[in-house]
């Protein structure tokens, strides 16, 4: 097989499986940023292009979430605002800062990314147990008569919203675990439409910064198509089907190709 052929079957199914992954769990860039790094694309254009690659997944998956965000409307408002600067904030830092900045920081980042991930089951429990003595159990609340829409959380969450955005944009690996556990402590919502405000948070940071982008550096569009071809199928398996995939296969995966990420990095 032509290695051209080759590598583009490996980013396609790398945004597959990203965008599976973005959808139910998060931390998908933990699969497509390695893979362009093993085709020799330069940390930063890499960074870049696996952003707005992403893009098209992550709004197939909030599609395919979207009856989970029933009466949520004001709080995905009022917590987009914190991810859209955020997310622009962070863009603008990648583009400002040195590349070897960048080179530097991405290790840790990645570091951090996997602990995030495999301590993710742990969080999920604690959130959903969390939950269960606030609302009886049901994923309701009673407030406002089922799903807790009307209450966006305050100016500190927004803050660590804001925050995470500017990871989201700067990097992003892992930022949908870190809106799960934020998410899921300042609401009683059930974990799937937490899941599903998290995906549209994480939408306007990838968005946000993928504008930027566009607009102000060099993109490798090839992999950005092939990465988008992927993660639409992807964000759309991971609505309909991710549920049913077990979480610590696709936790093993995130973990090994991140592992290997960061050996590449730091040899």
């Amino acid at each position: 097989m032509p290695h051209a052929i080759a590598e583009g079957l490996a980013i396609f199914a790398a945004g597959l499986a990203a965008g599976t992954i973005n959808t139910v769990v998060g931390s998908g860039t933990l699969i497509t940023f390695p893979t362009l790094l093993a085709f020799h694309y330069p940390p930063v254009l890499a960074n870049v292009s696996n952003n707005v690659g992403l893009v098209p997944g992550v709004m197939s998956g909030v599609h395919g979430y979207r009856a989970e965000l029933s009466g949520q409307r004001d709080r995905v408002l009022t917590l987009g605002a914190a991810s859209l600067c955020g997310g622009l904030v962070g863009a603008i830092l990648l583009l400002v800062l040195p590349a070897d900045a960048f080179k530097a920081i991405v290790p840790a980042l990645i570091g951090i990314a996997l602990v995030m991930v495999v301590i993710q089951p742990w969080l999920a429990r604690w959130v959903a147990g969390r939950q269960q003595p606030r609302n009886g159990g049901d994923g309701r609340d009673p407030a406002d008569g089922g799903g807790g829409g009307a209450a966006a959380g305050g100016p500190v969450l927004w803050l660590l919203v804001f925050c995470t955005g500017i990871y989201g944009g700067y990097f992003g690996a892992a930022q949908g675990v870190l809106l799960i556990g934020l998410l899921g402590i300042a609401f009683t919502d059930s974990l799937q439409r937490v899941n599903a405000v998290k995906n549209v948070l994480a939408g306007v940071v990838n968005g946000t910064a993928a504008i930027v982008f566009i607009a102000c550096t060099h993109v490798a569009w090839g992999a950005v198509a092939l990465i988008a071809a992927g993660s639409v199928l992807g964000g759309q398996l991971g609505a309909r089907v991710g549920r049913r995939l077990p979480p610590w296969g696709l936790r093993l995966v995130i973990v090994c190709v991140g592992t290997a990420a960061l050996v590449k990095l730091l040899a």
